[in-house]
């Protein structure tokens, strides 16, 4: 992995990085013009949803404990947050006196709470009304967690009067460019829509003083160092802002980077020994490639999935299955690829989340970032490749303490990842060969996903070969015989 060493401005040594585990931080800021903020307090004494602290009565949240605008405490008040999580009980009390912050923590544990609550405080102490370029910029990898981070601060900021502009391709490029150019405080967008609008002169980043990385290691892994150097060349100096990197994994790479564009940032691990969520029921299935498909119809047919998520490797096995579900009276099963558009995939994810979708079957493009509800069954019809994408995977269900099931259909031909997935987790996934009784029967069974893949071609082939008829003109060869022909010029015209 290659390395920036000559930004424009010059790196902070960060060999002496703290690390970080229950610090408290009492002392004063190291920033002008931020006020320091108390420690949060213990609250190891637990809160009923009420808010009332069960050993001494008051109705409180633990949030109280921080010194927060009175619009941020509205916006907690109304998102019905009482308890901290663990990275929110870790992370605010540095962020919020405007220390740096490299933060691991398994995703659905709040850390998008964390640096939004962080960013509105310090703007609102900052008095950011009347400025039109963006005093805050966060980074995610894909459109979807973009679309996320933004909704979620519409929700958790709308008594602040902070202008929030979510920008991301695929869609809605001039309504974005419409909207930053009437002013935002807080930007949220993926790295190659940002830098087109900065080159086009629409979006100056050289005002911001708090940066959010977010998923870091996905930026990482979909190949966007290039584009995040670039961000990050066009921003103040590391001195001059506050910057936040969190991320369900880090691996040293990762921290790597993220010290070298930080100012001393305060390493936090949130449960470092428990890489995936707490009720999780999980379990591997040992079966033969061609079983696979009736496997998961027995799954299918044997639990009760109100809101089930089944990944897949490729974009083509998931095409596949959902038309092999819906010949088998799965009518309501949605498809979420990289290759849908933008307009598509959001619509989708809307049903999905409405519970309209009872299941969706997706690629990896929705196993991070995703923040949806109440998802109780997680397949793996494909073993992921990349230990990572497992922890991701599974990482949809059982979220805010709530349960869920995630099983893995492992067949010859991925199966071979999953020593390195176990390794990852610290212990074996519990596995099993199917019974006969597990199997449900597949109608279709003639249709199998290289007769998808060949048909797919074939339709291809035949429309290239379509498009391919046409003349320059956008006229097909019958209709150029019956286009009419220039006049010919007379024979005194020609004499002049």
């Amino acid at each position: 992995m290659r390395f920036l060493w000559n930004l424009e401005y010059p790196l902070i040594d960060t060999s002496s990085a703290i690390p970080y585990t229950h610090i408290t931080f009492t002392g004063p800021t190291e920033r002008p013009g931020r006020i320091t903020h108390p420690t949060v307090t213990d609250s190891s004494r637990p809160l009923d949803k009420s808010g009332a602290d069960s050993a001494s009565g008051p109705k409180i949240t633990e949030f109280n404990s921080l010194s927060l605008p009175q619009p941020v405490r509205d916006g907690i008040s109304d998102a019905g947050f009482v308890e901290m999580t663990p990275v929110q009980r870790e992370s605010l009390p540095a962020t919020l006196n405007g220390k740096d912050l490299c933060a691991q923590a398994q995703t659905g544990t709040g850390k998008t709470a964390t640096f939004l609550i962080s960013i509105f405080t310090h703007l609102l102490e900052q008095n950011t009304e009347g400025k039109k370029k963006p005093s805050a910029l966060v980074l995610a990898p894909t459109r979807e967690l973009a679309v996320q981070i933004y909704k979620e601060g519409q929700a958790l900021g709308v008594h602040t009067g902070l202008r929030l502009v979510a920008v991301y391709g695929g869609e809605g490029f001039n309504r974005q460019e419409k909207a930053l150019r009437e002013g935002v405080d807080i930007v949220i967008g993926t790295p190659g829509r940002l830098l087109d609008f900065m080159r086009r002169k629409v979006l100056d980043l050289r005002e911001v003083r708090h940066l959010v990385i977010d998923e870091a290691d996905r930026l990482m892994d979909l190949g966007f160092w290039d584009e995040l150097r670039n961000i990050l060349r066009r921003l103040p100096p590391p001195d001059k802002r506050q910057s936040m990197l969190f991320s369900a994994t880090l691996d040293s790479g990762t921290r790597k980077i993220a010290r070298e564009y930080m100012n001393r940032p305060v390493n936090v691990t949130v449960q470092p020994e428990q890489i995936t969520a707490e009720g999780i029921d999980q379990l591997v299935y040992h079966v033969d490639r061609d079983m696979k498909f009736r496997l998961l119809l027995g799954i299918l047919g044997r639990e009760d999935i109100p809101k089930g998520l089944i990944f897949t490797n490729m974009k083509i096995t998931a095409s596949w299955l959902v038309e092999k579900l819906k010949d088998h009276g799965y009518r309501d099963v949605g498809l979420l690829t990289g290759d849908l558009r933008q307009s598509v995939r959001n619509r989708v994810l809307d049903k999905f989340k409405r519970d309209r979708l009872p299941l969706l079957v997706a690629s990896d493009v929705a196993s991070r970032g995703l923040h949806i509800d109440d998802v109780t069954h997680i397949i793996n019809y494909d073993v992921p490749q990349d230990p990572e994408d497992y922890v991701h995977r599974i990482g949809r269900t059982a979220r805010a303490g709530k349960k869920g099931k995630a099983f893995t259909l492992a067949c010859d031909k991925y199966v071979y990842s999953l020593p390195e997935i176990e390794e990852l987790l610290g212990s074996p996934i519990p596995s099993q060969v199917p019974f006969d009784e597990d199997y449900g029967e597949d109608r279709t069974a003639d249709f199998t996903v290289r007769e998808f893949f060949a048909r797919e071609k074939r339709l291809k082939r035949e429309t290239r070969g379509h498009q391919r008829s046409r003349t320059r003109d956008g006229r097909k060869p019958e209709q150029q015989k019956r286009r009419r022909r220039p006049p010919r010029r007379s024979q005194k015209s020609e004499r002049g």
